[in-house]
């Protein structure tokens, strides 16, 4: 199916660019793996310049749906791709330091996405999936390791689980959400009073998360996996709103487990 390209209005450019490529994408004229035309011949096409053309491009690069390779080699130039986790993280992490959302807010997400996800992967998860879940959870029980690779594989493991439910949009709002508050929980864990103690504590949940995924127990999954949220995150989200005055401000303290 060929692209018809239109020209467009000059007023506000960049965004009648964006909003003519949507239509693309959205008409199916525009798929994954797609390149657009080099810069001097698109340009010239809307009828803008190359300046307004490059703004329209780099809003679409920052969302995850294009990559823009410079150079003049086969694989330069600007293609539609599909890369909503890593965008849709960058954002989420942003307007939770701006105070967009409250801590409070993230953990009622988590728990709402995590039941759904541990609760699905003990029906659809691969093999293969929760062996690599596994060796995150073997990872973080190793003598020594500290609060910073805790927390990658932290991460790691939940993504993980998440991906295997079969919900791929489950998967990447999960995703999202654990990377949003990334910093935050890192701050908690290396502030925590006994660290040994608190570490041998959360991978214990994530061996019982495990084995209940493996078992096949869904629910029981699913309840323990908003048990583990809470447990941590619920204890920082008091904290946070005692340390506000009773205002949930969502820029002190640190986020779910």
């Amino acid at each position: 199916m060929s692209v018809e390209w239109q020209p467009v209005r000059q007023s506000r450019t960049h965004e009648l660019v964006l909003q003519s490529i949507e239509e693309q994408v959205f008409a199916g004229r525009l798929r994954a793996g797609d390149r657009l035309p080099p810069e001097r011949e698109l340009a010239p096409v809307f009828g803008v310049s190359r300046s307004a053309l490059r703004e329209a491009l780099r809003v679409l690069e920052t969302i995850g749906v294009l990559v823009a390779q410079p150079g003049r080699g086969p694989d330069s130039g600007a293609r539609i791709v599909r890369n909503p986790d890593d965008a849709l993280g960058r954002l989420l992490r942003l307007h939770f330091a701006l105070g967009s959302y409250g801590l409070h807010d993230v953990l009622e997400a988590r728990v709402a996405l995590e039941r759904s996800s541990f609760a699905a992967a003990a029906t659809h998860a691969a093999e293969g999936d929760l062996d690599e879940a596994a060796e995150a959870v073997e990872r973080m029980a190793q003598p020594g390791i500290l609060p910073e690779e805790f927390n990658e594989l932290d991460t790691r493991f939940h993504v993980k689980v998440a991906s295997s439910s079969g919900n791929a949009l489950t998967s990447t709002l999960t995703s999202a959400v654990r990377e949003s508050v990334r910093p935050l929980i890192l701050r908690a864990l290396e502030e925590v009073d006994d660290w040994p103690a608190t570490r041998a504590r959360l991978n214990a949940q994530h061996t019982e998360l495990l084995r209940l995924v493996r078992a096949g127990d869904g629910d029981a999954a699913a309840d323990l996996a908003e048990a583990h949220i809470r447990g941590f995150h619920g204890t920082l989200v008091d904290g946070d709103r005692e340390d506000a005055g009773g205002e949930d401000t969502g820029c002190e303290g640190a986020g779910p487990a």
